[in-house]
């Protein structure tokens, strides 16, 4: 028996954690001296304000949708994949290779090839805790941990010593300029409407949209889906079914690897267009939450992403606007991550409570 409504859990529950989430942002906010009134103004406005605003907002959330329909397509095989981080860090490292090694001669084969490149990248890093999993039963948890620790220190190592560009920062070279991705703003501006060029927002936002009819194609409308729900419901049921756990284990792993790689199309490619050492900035983590709370669904993860994008951006505006010290910031985006996340079900379950009572009144 189903204990509440759909609706409820994709809407309700959310919003509700976010409202906890912003009381107990607001009490910090007060704590520290400031009203929280004028910091949520400051913080949407720093988002929202203006297209170069919306721009950096957009820029965010394109990261975060990749590493969140990572984290969901894992999911929904019974699969937590923490290994977003070291995955995107791979899945840089095989755009930056494709696009300093091979001449290009247009950005739309750059975005084929260095798109690919990240994608085999991101599901090889994958491939090696998904055969752990499936063949020795170490969890997945545990091994794609261990593998963002080793893809951090293995890019360090590349970007200062045999592909550094030179002098102390540890990059690669620059992107040859035809591989350039185009801005938000001039795609805007072929179809006439006005934008700010002075964004990160590139053509990869685009790719991120695709992306999620990828996935919702894939989970709900292919055999392929079905079967990967279908072993995440009840293993022992798949394999009554003729499901085999390990194909399913290391296709959903490499598909999961795969989408977190290609966030490197935005923030390789489109951003920064050579590789650095900071290039993924957390967003492999911060993509837990948006599967979290947009309850592992494209839908409700290009939503949550774009609430983080407006968090992540309206943040920075904060902190430069009162003052507030970065790590106060920070621990307001730790507030939501937690609340939409890790304390999900102190939500929960009140609210499940509530609707079997009155299902019981009503059937009475």
């Amino acid at each position: 028996m189903q204990k509440m409504p759909n609706w409820a859990d994709v809407v309700l529950v959310p919003v509700l954690s976010l409202v906890l989430a912003a009381i107990i942002s607001a009490i910090v906010i007060l704590a520290i001296g400031h009203n929280p009134i004028d910091a949520l103004g400051i913080m949407v406005k720093g988002a929202l304000g203006n297209s170069a605003n919306v721009s950096y907002t957009l820029y965010y959330a394109t990261n975060f949708i990749f590493t969140g329909l990572a984290v969901a397509v894992a999911y929904h095989a019974r699969m937590f994949n923490i290994g977003g981080e070291g995955q995107a860090y791979i899945g840089g490292l095989g755009a930056a290779l494709a696009c300093l090694y091979i001449p290009w001669p247009h950005w739309t084969l750059a975005l084929i090839g260095g798109g690919v490149a990240a994608a085999v990248f991101g599901a090889a890093w994958a491939a090696i805790p998904a055969y752990l999993q499936a063949k020795r039963g170490s969890h997945i948890v545990i091994t794609t941990i261990m593998f963002n620790y080793m893809a951090y220190p293995l890019l360090n190592f590349l970007l200062n010593g045999p592909i550094k560009a030179g002098g102390m920062e540890p990059a690669t070279p620059s992107f040859a300029e035809a591989m350039h991705l185009p801005n938000l703003s001039a795609i805007l501006g072929a179809v006439g409407i006005s934008f700010s060029d002075r964004g990160p927002a590139n053509f990869a936002l685009i790719i991120a949209l695709l992306a999620c009819v990828f996935v919702w194609a894939l989970i709900w409308k292919t055999k392929l889906g079905y079967e990967t729900r279908a072993f995440g419901e009840s293993e022992t049921a798949a394999k009554y079914a003729g499901i085999k756990p390990t194909k399913i284990i290391m296709i959903a792993m490499l598909i999961s690897g795969g989408l977190a790689g290609m966030m490197a199309i935005n923030n390789v490619m489109g951003e920064a267009e050579r590789l650095v050492l900071n290039a993924v900035e957390g967003a492999g983590f911060i993509g837990i939450a948006v599967a979290l709370m947009g309850r592992n669904h494209p839908v409700g993860i290009l939503i949550a992403a774009i609430l983080f994008g407006i968090l992540y951006q309206g943040g920075a505006e904060l902190s430069a606007e009162l003052r507030i010290p970065r790590e106060m910031v920070t621990v307001i985006q730790a507030l939501v991550i937690l609340f939409t996340g890790a304390l999900d079900n102190m939500v929960r379950m009140p609210i499940e409570k509530l609707f079997v009572a009155f299902g019981r009144k009503g059937a009475n």
